[in-house]
């Protein structure tokens, strides 16, 4: 964050990544709506982006053009000018942007400051990781492809908004290094403790399904290995429905810290405005770590 006055304060933020999904205008999509994330999880207003891409030579250019349509729709669909851009030669594409966006300094939104007694909304289903590894694999159905891509498409602006206007203590995006993931490193920078009911937290068609046949991406067990020892579940919780809450998303939804007073009249707003929302648990008092239960 840069501060420029009382009112006002830059946020910065950049990412990119290789194809998630074979259509390469979603991918430009999928890529730029995840690049936005983060400022919406500051809460933020992005307004400026350039392009960052990384494309093979021999790669046709009808094939990069609708890479850079697909960012360039949903920038303008998130009111943000593409302000140009840099490209280099590689072997595999990649693609992202680097985005500016504006917040006032003191409602900004952080990882930290959650507090006991919070309760945790999320605002997008999990299972993105899964799907698409079974996309590579021709293991998934196209109904879950397209629900899975409907989803990584969609901004989280309404979601920020909604953190903005009922007072979360802290919020993040869910992305690589999945729920448990990014969700401790709220608890452990807001020094309380998450408990997470399984039953409630929500994933998309077909997710299911894949992990009982042990379809995940690598990045899962990678998460897997690095956040486990923060986290302890109740025994009833399969080993495949653990490794669905250690999947790593692209353009998930938001985790937001919301005061317990302020839950009802969320809910009700959410309802009336017709956002995607699911309360998945709560903050308590006890040490920095992550317990699942059913």
């Amino acid at each position: 964050m840069w501060q420029i006055d009382d009112q006002r304060a830059l946020v910065v933020t950049t990412d990119f990544f290789t194809p998630v999904v074979d259509d390469p205008y979603d991918y430009g999509a999928i890529a730029a709506a995840n690049s936005l994330s983060d400022v919406y999880a500051m809460g933020g207003k992005p307004f400026l982006a350039l392009n960052v891409a990384a494309l093979p030579p021999h790669l046709p250019t009808q094939i990069s053009s609708e890479i850079l349509r697909g960012g360039a729709e949903k920038a303008r669909e998130a009111g943000v000018v593409i302000a140009g851009g840099h490209t280099v030669q590689d072997k595999e594409p990649k693609y992202g942007l680097m985005v500016i966006g504006m917040v006032e300094p003191g409602r900004m939104l952080a990882k930290s400051g959650a507090q006991p007694g919070d309760v945790l909304f999320l605002s997008k289903p999990l299972g993105f990781g899964t799907i698409t590894t079974a996309l590579k694999a021709d293991k998934a159905e196209p109904k879950w492809i397209a629900e899975a891509i409907d989803w990584m498409k969609q901004l989280n602006w309404q979601a920020g908004d909604l953190a903005q206007e009922f007072g979360a203590h802290a919020c993040t995006d869910i992305t690589g290094f999945s729920l448990l993931g990014h969700g401790w490193e709220m608890a452990r920078a807001s020094g309380v403790g998450f408990k997470l009911n399984f039953d409630s937290i929500p994933f998309v068609d077909g997710a299911k399904q894949l992990a009982s046949e042990w379809v995940f991406p690598g990045g899962a067990f990678d998460n897997q290995n690095f956040f486990q020892q923060h986290v302890e579940f109740v025994k009833a919780i399969t080993e495949e429905e653990k490794m669905l809450l250690f999947d790593p998303q692209t353009s998930g939804g938001l985790l937001m810290a919301i005061p317990e007073e302020r839950v009802d009249d969320l809910i009700n707003q959410a309802a009336r405005k017709k956002i995607p929302l699911w309360k998945i648990g709560d903050a308590n008092i006890h040490s920095p770590k992550i317990v699942i239960h059913q």
